[in-house]
């Protein structure tokens, strides 16, 4: 009797789905038609076409930042299309990292206290320890992306690439299994590019987290294990 080893369950799939916004001069803009594709764990994958392409929906439908008009979204076997609004904000805040083009970081908090942000909703329920646990975890991420001694220094002091990879280590401290990169490299000169895209692709590989990357760069494209090209030419 011969047994193989068996596929490992996708992580996430999109079947068959489409997006639409209302548009005054149209009445419809699609953003996506009938996208089919699965992620397995920790695979990472460049999402690339041109702008308006759809790369950002795409994104935003897998972080649960908006719902499909038609098709499903599955997520650990779960719909993500099906769930509340409760039920959303657990998701995205257990299951996903989020890396924006813009750092987003808080200008009143110091770089520890804008990295352990998305974990304040479980020090908030009082779990013991919570607090503790996440400073540490914070730090480690910090420290494995070059950025430890900066913990407690503000946003304004830093510059493009530091900030970038302080973005980084707050999207990976609930230690999601899905990373979502928006151009994560868009604002960054060369140097800072290639330097952060190696640092990302390091850091991910170690906590085994996957990837949605979009970008324009085929550079930064060519780094991932596969490619799901957008060739629309709507808004996004």
């Amino acid at each position: 009797m011969t047994t193989g080893r068996s596929e490992p369950q996708p992580l996430l799939i999109f079947g068959e789905v489409s997006k639409n916004y209302p548009d005054a001069e149209s009445g419809r803009v699609t953003a996506l038609s009938r996208l089919s594709f699965k992620l397995s764990p920790g695979e990472m994958v460049a999402v690339t076409g041109p702008s308006g392409s759809g790369k950002t929906t795409l994104l935003n439908l897998a972080g649960g930042l908006d719902r499909p008009s038609s098709g499903e979204i599955l997520f650990k076997g779960k719909n993500v299309a099906e769930f509340d609004e409760s039920e959303l904000a657990g998701y995205r805040n257990a299951e996903i990292g989020f890396v924006f083009q813009e750092h987003r970081l808080l200008p009143q908090c110091d770089v520890l206290e804008n990295v352990i942000i998305p974990r304040l909703p479980a020090a908030g329920r009082g779990q013991r320890g919570a607090e503790s646990d996440a400073e540490t975890r914070a730090l480690e991420l910090l420290a494995s992306l070059g950025m430890e001694r900066f913990a407690r220094r503000f946003p304004n002091t830093l510059s493009g690439g530091e900030r970038q990879r302080v973005a980084i280590a707050r999207a990976l401290i609930n230690s999601p299994a899905l990373i979502l990169a928006d151009e994560p490299t868009g604002a960054l000169d060369k140097a800072n590019t290639e330097a952060l895209a190696d640092l990302l692709f390091e850091v991910l590989t170690e906590t085994g987290a996957a990837l949605l990357l979009a970008t324009h760069s085929e550079h930064l494209a060519a780094k991932t294990q596969r490619q799901i090209r957008l060739d629309g030419v709507n808004t996004d």
